[in-house]
């Protein structure tokens, strides 16, 4: 398994945020988080990217331990991207520059060598015509095509995306449907927390439904999605 979740515990003041939420997920296979706001996809995501840690419980990716009770493994980390709902951008900074930051200052490229990477990534995603262009200027499209580029740029194992479909419109829906599943066809494994039911059953392989911090049900995507309608 490429990312495996084992009994994986979240304490927020006195709630469990996460309560004993195992999953796997292989390479190539796109999964949709299910699941109201609130009940923990988020948090989810944060703990698995190594944002927050957890209280219990283990994350591993591609065989290495990611996180463990209240300890992150920095190297680990590196094989998981993660997209933010509202991206993230650096505003400062342009899209090219935005993608390059990981690269330069994590894995210490030269700044041709990221630069080069960047721009492939941006070609790939259909906004090289915007590499020069700050995120004031991007519209939510582009923008959050930019944000994948970013989480892409260290060349992650497993993607996370946080309700990528929010505020997009259903021409773009079907554009970012169609991009996420040529990421996992070359084998990237993908992770999507989303309340967007018609959005998850044409994405995704597998679905799990998470609520009160508890993994429900999991299945194929249609089956779930069609137990959710």
């Amino acid at each position: 398994m490429t990312l495996e979740l084992r009994n994986v515990r979240k304490r927020r003041d006195t709630r469990w945020v996460l309560d004993g939420v195992t999953l796997s997920l292989q390479r190539g296979v796109v999964y949709a988080l299910l699941g109201e706001s609130g009940t923990g996809k988020s948090t989810l995501l944060r703990c698995v990217q190594g944002l927050e840690p957890i209280d219990e419980g283990e994350v591993t990716v591609g065989g290495h331990a990611l996180a463990t009770a209240g300890v992150v493994h920095e190297a680990a980390r590196r094989r998981i991207g993660l997209v933010f709902q509202q991206h993230h951008l650096f505003s400062h900074r342009t899209a090219i520059e935005n993608v390059m930051e990981a690269p330069v200052h994590v894995a210490k490229l030269s700044a041709a060598e990221a630069s080069a990477r960047a721009l492939a990534l941006l070609e790939r995603l259909g906004v090289a015509h915007r590499r020069d262009a700050r995120p004031a200027a991007l519209s939510g499209g582009e923008s959050q095509r930019v944000a994948i580029a970013r989480a892409m740029a260290m060349g992650p194992e497993v993607l996370l995306l946080d309700e990528p479909t929010s505020a997009l419109d259903p021409a773009r829906r079907k554009d970012v449907a169609q991009l996420l599943r040529s990421l996992a066809a070359e084998g990237t494994a993908l992770l999507v927390a989303t309340h967007d039911l018609p959005f998850a059953r044409e994405v995704a392989d597998r679905a799990g439904v998470l609520g009160e911090g508890k993994l429900l049900r999991e299945g194929s995507a249609d089956e779930i999605v069609a137990s959710a309608t």
